[in-house]
């Protein structure tokens, strides 16, 4: 989608600070983060939300959770870290493209605040 942010990140369109990146999926640096440590994962497919998730997406969806622990071994966060995904507005979905939030190097609280 080309007036996705998302899309042009994770297909290199506009510079982003990259931590892993391959044919599926794009790993980079969240703008505004929320903990030491913050990347986004995406899939370079655009899909706008899990509720836009179809039959097809399984393997996708596989692929990026056990990806997860790779991207968190690399950043150092052996003492563990949270996943988030937003859907929806009332979730807090800011940008209408699945993404997956990798926070730690903090003490992850909840409810956050």
């Amino acid at each position: 989608m080309s007036d996705c942010i998302f899309c042009s990140l994770a297909n290199g369109v506009i510079p982003t600070d990259m931590v892993y990146e391959d044919d599926r999926i794009a790993c980079f640096r969240d703008a505004d983060p929320q903990a030491p440590v913050h990347v986004l994962m995406v899939p370079k497919e655009h899909i706008a939300s899990l509720d836009d998730l179809e039959d097809k997406h399984q393997d996708l969806m596989g692929y990026m959770m056990l990806k997860i622990r790779e991207i968190a071994a690399s950043e150092g966060l052996e003492n563990g870290y949270r996943v988030v995904i937003n859907t929806g507005e009332d979730g807090q979905q800011t940008v209408k493209h699945l993404h997956i939030h990798i926070l730690g190097k903090r003490k992850m609280i909840w409810p956050p605040g």
